[in-house]
C-alpha cells in the first residue's frame, strides 16, 4: 500500500491512500492509521469513498511531526572513501528535526549565510510500533513503511565542529516523501536502488545493499540507545556523489530541481528558491 499525507485547497492534514492516480481519503493520520490492527485497517481502506485526482493536493511530509528523525552518517562504503573517512564501527548517529520537513514538490529554501547547499539522497524508514531493545532478528516487525529523504545538508557549517547537526538542522532541508511504501510491498528493502538527479542529471547511484549497517541493524542499534516511537524516522545515509566531495564541488543554487528516487518507492522532487 502507497500512504501519504496532504492538503486540498488549504484544508488540514489528510491521510490517503494512492491507488493509480486517485488519492482515496483514510480517516485520521498515518500514525494513527499505523496502529490499527489489521482488520481495522482493511476496514477503514474498504469503507474510503472521497478521492482526489494526484495533481490537485499539496504534498506534505508523511510524518508532519515524528518525535524523532534519526540519521545515519558515513553508511555506505562509497561516501566514506569518497569523504576520506575510516570505515565505522558502530552507526555514526545524528538528528535532524521536524523544522527541517518539507513534502514532495515543496520548496528547499536558499540559505542566506552560505553557498554550500548539498543533496544526499537516502532511503528512510517509518517507526510502526514502540520499539526498544529490539534484536535485529525481529527490526522489521516494527517497522510500517519506507519513504525517500533528502538529508540537505549546508556543508560550512557542518564542517564547522566535530559534531554534524549545525549543517543539518536549516529549515526545509529533510525533503521526504512522496509516499510510506508499506512494508507488505517491500520484504527486503536491500533489495532497492536509489538514484539522485541534480537537474536532470543522475549524481548518486547505489543499490541498497550497499549499506554499512544495514535497515534491521539499525533498529537494533537505535532501539538500545532510546525509546523509538510510532511514526519516528531513520534516515539510514547517502552514497557517493555527493557535492561536496566532487572536483570543483557541486553545490545546489536557486532554480536547481533535486530528485531522489527509489525503486518500488517513487521519486521524491523538490526546488531549491
Amino acid at each position: 500500500m502507497k500512504l501519504l499525507s496532504f492538503q486540498v485547497a488549504g484544508s488540514g492534514e489528510k491521510l490517503g491512500a494512492l491507488v493509480d492516480d486517485k488519492i482515496f481519503a483514510l480517516p485520521g493520520t498515518m500514525v494513527q492509521f499505523f496502529a490499527l490492527d489489521a482488520s481495522a485497517k482493511q476496514a477503514a481502506i474498504a469503507g474510503a469513498e472521497v478521492a482526489y485526482d494526484l495533481n490537485a493536493v499539496t504534498f506534505l511530509p508523511p510524518i508532519t511531526n515524528p518525535s524523532k528523525i534519526v540519521c545515519v552518517g558515513l553508511n555506505y562504503a562509497t561516501h566514506i572513501k569518497e569523504m576520506g573517512r575510516e570505515l565505522p564501527k558502530f552507526p555514526v548517529l545524528f538528528a535532524k528535526f521536524a523544522n527541517t520537513l518539507v513534502g514532495h514538490e515543496g520548496i528547499i529554501p536558499y540559505p542566506t549565510v552560505s553557498e554550500t547547499l548539498d543533496y544526499e539522497g537516502e532511503l528512510a524508514f517509518i517507526i510502526g510500533r514502540t520499539a526498544k531493545n529490539v534484536k535485529r532478528a525481529d527490526a522489521f516487525a516494527y517497522i510500517a513503511g519506507y519513504t525517500c529523504f533528502n538529508d540537505v545538508s549546508v556543508r560550512e557549517y557542518q564542517q564547522r565542529t566535530v559534531q554534524f547537526l549545525q549543517g543539518k538542522a536549516f529549515d526545509g532541508t529533510g525533503p521526504c516523501g512522496p509516499v510510506v511504501v508499506t512494508t507488505d510491498e517491500i520484504a527486503n528493502p536491500a533489495e532497492l536502488h536509489l538514484t539522485t538527479r541534480l537537474n536532470g542529471q543522475t549524481v548518486q547511484h547505489s543499490a541498497l545493499d550497499d549499506l554499512v549497517f544495514d535497515v534491521p541493524t539499525l533498529v537494533e542499534v537505535v532501539s538500545e540507545v532510546m525509546t523509538l516511537n510510532p511514526g519516528d524516522l531513520i534516515v539510514t545515509g547517502t552514497p557517493g556523489g555527493v557535492g561536496t566531495a566532487r572536483k570543483p564541488p557541486l553545490y545546489m543554487k536557486p532554480g536547481d530541481v533535486v530528485e531522489v528516487e527509489i525503486s518500488n518507492i517513487g521519486i521524491l522532487r523538490n526546488r531549491v528558491a
